[in-house]
């Protein structure tokens, strides 16, 4: 989930770009294997059975990552007599929920600046209700004793061009301006004093805004919560249809149907049973990479003692963070679309990205020459034209939706649970004032065009990353529409 005679950016200049990777890089690839490392696990939790029969309930939600899974979680916690059920198509925490970085942020509108691009006037509160999420989600951890290794260690977003320099002055400034959580800017050698790259110019330490965790064990730890308050939880049972049935709603599923006073639906990048919400949504495509376990000698090579998340700030950007058995997640740069904006497992994989991350790392880290990649893995972002959440009803009310997370969803996926299960009970609350709740984003265009359009974004902002930051027409048009494509 960011051309000069300094010292270049961890990555290349074009999307899956830079000089083909030599031998050494490759033979890190050698033993990967392509399966999500958090998810490979031998404490993976066993799946609930899937639905056979029919069922009824109060709340159904549809979906088992970290959006559905905490819509059921605080239904049970306001109301434990209300009858919730949830199914989930796979397993929970499959997909998005147990691929991600760990990354856990306050922002709900996927930073500082895209926020205040989009709703300047309710920012300061945006970031108070951002805060207090994340400050729930760690209430919640301890409470339900989910061990998943949350820490509160911030984020570095790095500088490695001269031009970010600049740019990374500027967002610290603009949120000293905004009366927000002032981050610390880190020049060169204060940025390196922390975790030592010499692509690194700069920095932006946002140090309480950002917990790191493992996301699966998030994932099954909500999910075991979600069962001890008595949701009634299927797996493997996908929802095929939606439909209303008098004053409810029906869900059909392969082997039965549930009937349901209402529904939350919490389905991430996979196309919504609610047809018109589909235009809103592009399911693209992020892959990582994960290093066997760093030896002590390697750790003191790069520092990262504190264990800060880190992500530099060009448009096509890397994120990066160190487990709590000492390796380093590296991924980010390519964002993968398909024409028709599939969503298979087939696309999971891209060799030539995982190839172009490699050679990225070891021009980040050229001190860990020799380290070896023990997984390597991808999946499916939504992604929207606005970069966060958007939210909304249908069938008279009786179903809500959040979606659109655009890879910024492991802790903003508790603030759109609430926000539906606000819009489910049809009240008015501080979530559902919110200009960024009342609006939509702007609905990507049909095919062709879609496919073209993003192409030539893709190439934009690759362009812009290779000439000082600087956007050319194409992008400014986008910035005016207020339209965008991003990771």
């Amino acid at each position: 989930m960011a051309a000069d005679a300094m010292p270049g950016p961890p990555g290349g200049d074009s999307q899956g770009g830079g000089d083909a990777p030599g031998p050494p890089v490759l033979e890190a690839l050698a033993d990967v294997a392509y399966t999500p490392y958090w998810l490979d696990d031998p404490g993976r939790p066993r799946p609930h059975p899937a639905l056979v029969g029919d069922e009824r309930c109060d709340l159904l939600v549809i979906g088992g990552g970290y959006s559905g899974l905490w819509t059921a979680l605080i239904t049970k916690e306001r109301d434990p007599g209300r009858d919730v059920v949830l199914v989930e198509a796979q397993e929970a925490g499959w997909a998005a929920s147990g691929r991600n970085g760990g990354f856990c942020a306050a922002s709900l509108t996927h930073g500082l600046g895209n926020g205040a691009a989009r709703w300047p006037r309710e920012l300061p509160e945006l970031e108070r209700l951002g805060n207090r999420n994340l400050d729930a989600i760690e209430t919640a951890v301890a409470r339900h004793a989910i061990d998943c290794d949350f820490e509160r260690t911030g984020e570095i977003d790095v500088a490695t061009r001269p031009h970010q320099v600049g740019e990374l002055r500027e967002a610290a400034a603009q949120a000293a301006a905004l009366g927000v959580t002032e981050p610390e800017f880190l020049d060169r050698d204060a940025v390196r004093a922390e975790v030592d790259s010499p692509t690194f110019l700069a920095g932006l330490w946002d140090r309480r805004g950002v917990a790191m965790l493992h996301p699966a064990k998030l994932a099954w730890g909500l999910k075991r919560a979600c069962a001890e308050l008595g949701v009634r939880i299927y797996e493997h049972t996908p929802a095929e249809r939606l439909a209303s049935a008098g004053a409810g709603m029906t869900v059909r599923t392969p082997y039965g149907r549930v009937r349901a006073r209402q529904v939350a639906l919490a389905t991430n990048a996979f196309p919504a049973l609610i047809r018109r919400v589909r235009p809103y949504i592009v399911p693209v495509y992020d892959h990582a990479l994960m290093t066997e376990p760093l030896n002590r000698a390697q750790l003191a090579a790069i520092g990262w003692r504190r264990r800060q998340g880190l992500s530099d700030t060009a448009n096509h950007f890397h994120y990066f963070r160190i487990t709590a058995d000492h390796r380093i997640l590296w991924g980010g740069y390519d964002i993968v679309y398909r024409y028709g904006g599939g969503v298979r497992a087939e696309y999971d994989h891209h060799p030539a990205t995982y190839r172009t991350l490699a050679q990225h790392f070891f021009r980040c880290f050229p001190q860990l020459e020799g380290v070896r990649f023990s997984h390597a893995w991808g999946g499916a972002i939504d992604t929207c034209s606005r970069f966060s959440a958007f939210f909304g009803s249908a069938h008279g009310g009786r179903v809500a939706y959040a979606l659109g997370y655009t890879g910024l969803g492991v802790g903003a996926s508790r603030f759109g649970a609430e926000v539906m299960l606000d819009l489910l009970a049809g009240e008015h609350t501080e979530r559902t004032r919110l200009e960024m709740v009342r609006s939509k984003p702007l609905p990507f265009p049909p095919e062709p065009v879609r496919w073209a359009g993003i192409g030539l974004t893709q190439w934009s902002m690759s362009r812009a990353d290779a000439n000082g930051g600087r956007r050319n027409l194409w992008l400014k048009a986008m910035d005016r529409m207020g339209l965008g494509f991003d990771s």
